[in-house]
């Protein structure tokens, strides 16, 4: 026979079917599913087989177990699910027996069945049956697990029924639930728009209040306002009146206005005409100053001096606490400075100053600029382009400025350039001028060093041991000297020019003393030598430019040399001693010179008394405790200004 599923037969029966017995007894099950035991047809009314076969899972499942679990299980279908499924228990507690103690003990018959699982005996049975009644025992079993299958299916619709149900009833309490919180939602909503409403009234209350406590003053003020306008009023009416006499004065004061209009006009033509006049006067007297400066130019190449420039250093940053009473400057004269010094009497009764006059051809204070120094020299640098020899030499102790003043800081500007680059910027820009007149030039530029009397090129990175630099004379008729074995290079520019001064600056023997942080301990010259042609009239000139840097003069017990540095400071005193001697040789018209003494007054020879225009930077320091060396400076400068070296010669010939 074919397995057919239980519940599809039982179903349509299952509504329609009443349980007879609801005090049913538990199943043996392991009695029910013995199949060593025959099946003998019962004499008691049997269900059909088709609805007894059952299927293989439920054949094998425990009924009591199965009855217990789905009588005793709620299902978690919510709050009111649970409460539904509650009442199932109540009603499916008929099906557990009644009498478990009755049968504790094991039937012959079932032996071996477990004792958890029991049966009851059936209300249609009227009596036990004997022992040996195995087949009705069996009979009456099935029918029982027929019975509980039946009343186990009944169990299942009405499961599914609440199970409905309870879908039911939580989509509507789902449903109410959403809807509950939307309207809590409003309702917050509505009491948030409350709260905030009674807040806005209790707001429009407390200024309706403010607003009542001051209405009183405002009504107050107005009668007040009232008055006043009232008042002001009458104040119009006699301001207006004021007024028209008011207009009538400015009517009369504005006719006394264009009087005197009229004479402004005419004052400013007068001032007008005065301020041409007095610009044509200044220039006139600029022009005026220029002819001097030529003509004592004149006068000083006629007389064949050396010029002499004196320059006062400002103070620096560390020296702001010093004063500068000691040197005083004319206003009226820019050739004269005073040092001025308060000295005892000699029999110590009482103190006086004692001054010390000097007269140069130009003094320059300590406010001077770079621009002011180099236009009073302009016109010498400018001559040798003419064809002229020019020296110019920077003389001072040491700390007093000369290279400031010949070269300018490390760091160059158009305001701190010295005189050696603004000599060049000259040169080149009148050579480039000069050129549409015909004249081309040839630039060459050498730059060396005399150290501890010896000559060291600037323009050589690496010196070499074995070259020896001297002195000579270039030919048997000609007195210009030359230097062997120095390095010429011919420039074209000023930026190759500068590149050159770089190279030098950067290679020029500089050392810190105690009076010179930063004090050169050589004499530099750079010297650049010019050679013009002019092929429209066959003119050709041939000139030097000499710009010296001397190392500053020093005293040992000041600047506390030792070791190189006071073989560098004797080598510096001894060559400007020699110096000082030529000058003096000089002066006196010596019949010989000692130019030979030392390198740099033989290397300045030409230029000292041969044929050169020179010209001397004589650098002051302002410190009071520099006194003495000062006054010894200013008394060379004298000597040298004094100096008449003759008058200097054009190097300049016609090429036929």
């Amino acid at each position: 026979m074919d397995n057919v599923d239980v519940r599809e037969e039982f179903q349509p029966q299952g509504k329609k079917r009443r349980l007879q017995d609801d005090n049913t007894e538990n199943i043996n099950v392991a009695a029910v599913n013995n199949k060593s035991m025959s099946l003998q047809r019962s004499r008691l009314p049997q269900p059909s087989l088709r609805r007894i076969q059952m299927p293989p899972a439920v054949a094998s499942t425990n009924p009591a177990g199965a009855v217990k679990k789905a009588g005793c299980s709620i299902v978690p279908l919510g709050s009111s699910r649970g409460r539904l499924a509650q009442s199932i228990p109540s009603r499916m507690m008929k099906i557990r027996v009644a009498a478990v103690a009755k049968d504790a003990a094991p039937s012959t018959a079932a032996k071996g069945v477990p004792q958890s699982v029991k049966c009851a005996p059936s209300a249609a049975v009227a009596k036990r049956r004997p022992a040996w009644d195995v087949k009705g025992k069996l009979d009456d079993t099935k029918k029982q697990l027929s019975d509980c299958t039946g009343k186990l299916q009944v169990a299942e619709l009405q499961r599914k029924q609440f199970q409905q149900s309870s879908d039911v009833l939580g989509k509507s309490l789902s449903h109410a639930t959403s809807r509950v919180k939307e309207l809590e939602d409003k309702l917050r909503t509505a009491e948030s728009q409350l709260q905030s409403r009674e807040s806005e009234l209790g707001q429009l209350r407390h200024d309706n209040t403010a607003l009542q406590k001051v209405l009183p003053l405002r009504e107050a003020e107005i009668s007040s306002l009232t008055t006043e306008v009232q008042e002001l009023s009458t104040t119009l009416k006699d301001t207006k009146s004021t007024l028209v006499y008011a207009q009538q004065q400015l009517d009369h004061t504005q006719q006394q206005l264009d009087q005197k209009a009229a004479c402004v006009d005419e004052q400013h033509k007068l001032i007008g005409s005065l301020e041409e006049q007095l610009q044509h006067m200044e220039q006139a007297l600029t022009n005026a100053e220029q002819e001097r400066r030529r003509l004592h130019n004149v006068v000083q190449e006629l007389k064949g001096n050396i010029r002499v420039i004196c320059r006062v250093r400002p103070l620096l940053d560390g020296e702001r606490h010093n004063d500068m009473m000691h040197i005083q400057f004319l206003p009226s004269d820019e050739k004269v400075i005073t040092l001025t010094k308060e000295q005892e009497s000699r029999t110590g009764n009482n103190r006086k100053d004692v001054k010390h006059d000097f007269s140069f051809d130009h003094v320059f204070q300590p406010v001077a600029k770079q621009e002011e120094v180099f236009e009073d020299i302009s016109q010498l640098v400018q001559s040798a382009l003419d064809g002229y020899n020019v020296c110019i030499f920077a003389y001072g102790q040491t700390g007093s400025g000369k290279t400031y003043t010949m070269e300018g800081p490390d760091e160059l500007t158009c305001d701190t350039k010295g005189m050696i680059p603004r000599a060049v910027d000259q040169i080149f820009v009148t050579a480039r001028r000069l050129e549409t007149m015909g004249w081309l030039y040839k630039f060459t530029a050498s730059f060396l060093e005399i150290y501890n009397e010896n000559i060291r090129d600037l323009l050589v990175t690496k010196a070499q041991k074995a070259v020896v630099y001297e002195i000579k004379q270039r030919s048997n008729k000609s007195e210009e000297l030359y230097v062997t074995n120095l390095k010429y290079v011919t420039v074209g520019t000023v930026e190759e020019v500068n590149k050159l001064i770089a190279t030098a600056k950067t290679n020029r023997s500089v050392a810190a003393t105690a009076s010179n942080h930063q004090s050169s301990r050589s004499h530099s010259v750079f010297q650049l030598y010019i050679e013009g042609s002019n092929s429209a009239n066959g003119l050709v000139c041939r000139s030097t430019l000499c710009l010296v840097d001397l190392a500053g003069s020093e005293r040992l017990d000041k600047s506390h040399s030792t070791g190189d540095r006071l073989r560098e400071a004797q080598a510096i005193n001894t060559s400007l001693s020699c110096l000082g001697l030529v000058i003096l040789s000089l002066s006196n018209k010596e019949a010989h010179i000692p130019y030979r003494n030392s390198k740099l007054t033989h290397l300045l020879q030409n230029s000292l008394g041969g044929n050169s225009k020179t010209l001397m930077f004589v650098n002051v320091s302002p410190l009071e405790e520099d006194f003495h060396e000062s006054l010894n400076t200013l008394r060379f400068a004298s000597q040298v200004n004094e100096c008449t070296i003759g008058t200097a010669q054009m190097n300049r010939k016609r090429v036929l």
